[in-house]
């Protein structure tokens, strides 16, 4: 097995970025107060159900002012020398910003009057289109098997029709996995917030690498990375404010974009097929950092249609309402996604770094505990029995 690429930061505009994450923070923290002020007004507010966690209503619709947040960092970057790339490359950044306002307009209306399911998907298959015509696309991506007897895998090309199948598919699915999966304050923010810092991580190892051009994919990923920031210290239990399908859909469709961007354009040939780890490495962070909310979808789903009900039927057996009836608080349950989603999503990016065997024995460790805390109401209570 040949040797990852090396990481050298020397050169890396890693200031650049963290002051467009810094901008992004800043707007959005500062925006979610009036978008919370004007909520109430036009009437988007959260009453309490069955299946909802708090007692009190709420407003939402706090996705407005995290892609306020992100417009903010995506303009400070085109006015800095390097980051400027992020543009001229290509018009992927373009894309993103206008297929984030289709998704932000349809999900603060149905914030405000909760649309139906059917319209809610032409929306997203809307923005996910537009990714397409945009240039975000999947083109091509290795597999592991096949191959020569010089190197491992096969190189896969896709088509225009099949790039735009599966970019589309892949977007539709994160954004509605991001929607299942914000159920409790500060969930999806903090989920969104790892997955984006460790996308943008990823891509720093892309730009360091020779020939990459994951300038978009890094300022997509650093733009929402801070629009979750800047919305968790009103989202965060006990919240402020929800951030509603307009921000959920968002965090869904800018991760789908920043991982095609940096994954499903990468030069896999320039490795020669010598590193399975480091061909592998783009999938891996790609599934990673969706892992939860992913897993979380496909067991919804599986249960809904099992039961004879529509997929996108809610309920309330959920991934987090199991951590709080099994005995944690909101936030302990909170906490520990957090933890789930970081040992796995940052586990992927050290791949691309380290030994793969020190990696494994870090992340296994980190998992198992994991497991012993999310584990720890269940076994008190055998202790008392």
């Amino acid at each position: 097995m040949g040797p990852t690429p090396a990481f050298n930061p020397a050169g890396l505009p890693v200031r650049e970025f963290f002051l467009v994450l810094l901008v992004s923070t800043a707007v959005t923290f500062l925006l979610t107060g009036l978008v919370r002020q004007l909520a109430f007004k036009v009437g988007a507010v959260a009453y309490p159900r069955k299946r909802d966690v708090h007692a009190q209503p709420k407003p939402r619709m706090g996705g407005v002012a995290m892609f306020g947040g992100v417009l903010a960092g995506m303009l400070l970057a085109l006015h800095l020398p390097v980051l400027r790339n992020s543009f001229t490359i290509s018009s992927e950044v373009i894309g993103v910003a206008i297929a984030g306002a289709v998704i932000v307009l349809v999900g603060a209306l149905d914030d405000r009057f909760e649309l139906d399911s059917l319209t809610k998907l032409a929306g997203q298959v809307t923005s996910a289109g537009l990714l397409v015509l945009f240039g975000v696309q999947w083109f091509l991506f290795w597999v592991p098997w096949g191959g020569t007897k010089t190197g491992m895998g096969q190189l896969i090309i896709l088509d225009g029709d099949q790039g735009a199948l599966l970019t589309v598919l892949l977007a539709v699915t994160m954004i509605n996995a991001l929607n299942m999966v914000d159920g409790l304050d500060g969930l999806a923010a903090g989920i969104g917030m790892i997955a984006a810092l460790a996308t943008c991580a990823f891509t720093m190892v892309l730009i360091a690498g020779k020939g990459s051009n994951a300038y978009p994919a890094a300022l997509m990923a650093a733009t929402l990375a801070g629009a979750c920031v800047g919305f968790l210290p009103h989202n965060f239990q006990p919240s402020r404010i929800f951030m509603g399908d307009s921000g959920s859909m968002l965090i869904g469709l800018m991760l789908a974009a920043a991982s095609t961007s940096a994954s499903g354009q990468l030069d896999f040939a320039s490795y020669g097929g010598k590193s399975t780890i480091a061909l592998l490495s783009p999938l891996v962070v790609v599934a990673a950092v969706l892992f939860v909310p992913l897993l979380d979808l496909v067991m919804a789903v599986l249960r809904r249609t099992r039961a004879g009900r529509s997929p996108f039927a809610p309920d309330k057996m959920h991934l987090h309402h199991r951590l709080l009836e099994i005995g944690h608080s909101q936030r302990r349950a909170v906490l520990l996604i957090y933890l789930w989603a970081s040992v796995l999503a940052f586990g992927a990016v050290s791949l691309t770094l380290f030994d793969v065997v020190t990696v494994i024995w870090v992340v296994g460790v980190g998992l198992l505990l994991a497991l012993f805390a999310s584990a720890i109401p269940r076994l008190r209570e055998s202790r008392r029995s």
